[in-house]
């Protein structure tokens, strides 16, 4: 296979991107095309929001192209859809991609991880690895959630999940029924079920992350409730979980506390450090919220009801 490499300003970035895909690129990335000299600059946002700005001041576009495909008529296709000259790509180039087993290769980059003392997260493809028991693990009773890299929803490698989990691990009464709301792929009701919570009920306003949570309980042989809000009905929980970010858990402050039973735990995360003051002020008329542990910047806040 072949991809074709051009340079492009900021501004014809993503319309290339899209013009290319449409022309029959199997793939394109955009790159920073002064990465590793002293022009590089950054390009992020909010945690949970778009940047800025949508690509570099100079950028790298690569497009993966599908064998026997022309480079120069998919490349006029695409300056043509995009509407733009042929001078906008004049300096471009082919670079061959050797062959490789990439679901192999890619695989091998992801080996079971630990999250907590006693949670590990282990891919599939490991399911029936002889070389990955609770022995290896650390822990005689070590506990394994099957999930894979690479799910829309998350698979643990996130700092604020990797808090709700210890939280859980450390903290979870035995039998406590719990509601995990934002359960994305369910990897925290899943946990707090091999952990030995009580009924657990998953919430979220995605229906395709209420059918994630369903499936990966499923292979993880669990049960669970996953919902979306409207199918909650009434009534508390002895823990709530909420792994989302600092600006819904503010709007979501009286539901979400109005959850929490008498005596219960309500446990956030999704907050920086630089937020937890506002999001635990939101949360002060009902419950007094406090940051139990930090990870990387972020925080997990715990309180719990009178």
């Amino acid at each position: 296979m072949r991809e074709l490499v051009l340079h492009c300003l900021e501004a014809q970035a993503e319309v290339l991107s899209d013009a290319l895909l449409e022309a029959g690129a199997l793939s394109v990335s955009v790159e920073d095309a002064d990465f590793g000299t002293d022009c590089e600059r950054p390009l992020f946002g909010e945690p949970g929001t778009e940047p800025d700005v949508q690509a570099w001041d100079r950028n790298r576009v690569v497009a993966l192209l599908p064998d026997g495909a022309d480079p120069a008529q998919l490349l006029e296709e695409a300056l043509a859809e995009a509407g733009l000259n042929a001078e906008a790509a004049q300096d471009w180039s082919l670079r061959d991609v050797p062959d490789a087993d990439w679901v192999r290769l890619t695989q091998s980059q992801f080996a079971p991880i630990q999250i907590a003392e006693r949670l590990w997260i282990v891919p599939s493809w490991h399911r029936d690895d002889p070389t990955v028991t609770t022995h290896e693990a650390g822990a005689e009773d070590a506990i394994h959630i099957e999930l894979d890299p690479g799910l829309a929803f998350g698979t643990g490698s996130h700092p604020t999940t990797h808090l709700c989990l210890a939280w859980l691990e450390a903290e979870l009464p035995p039998g406590a029924p719990m509601l995990d709301y934002g359960c994305g792929s369910g990897i925290l009701a899943i946990a707090a079920r091999k952990l030995g919570s009580g009924p657990v009920t998953a919430v979220d306003i995605d229906p395709q992350a209420v059918q994630s949570s369903a499936d990966n309980a499923r292979i993880n042989g669990v049960e669970l409730d996953a919902m979306l809000p409207d199918g909650l009905r009434e009534g508390t929980f002895q823990v709530v979980v909420a792994n989302i970010l600092s600006n819904p858990l503010k709007v979501l402050a009286p539901m979400l506390a109005a959850r929490v039973a008498p005596g219960g735990d309500l446990v956030l995360s999704g907050v920086l450090e630089r937020q937890a003051e506002d999001v635990a002020a939101a949360y002060a008329p009902w419950l007094k919220m406090s940051v139990w542990r930090e990870r990387d910047g972020w925080v997990c806040l715990h309180g719990r009801r009178d």
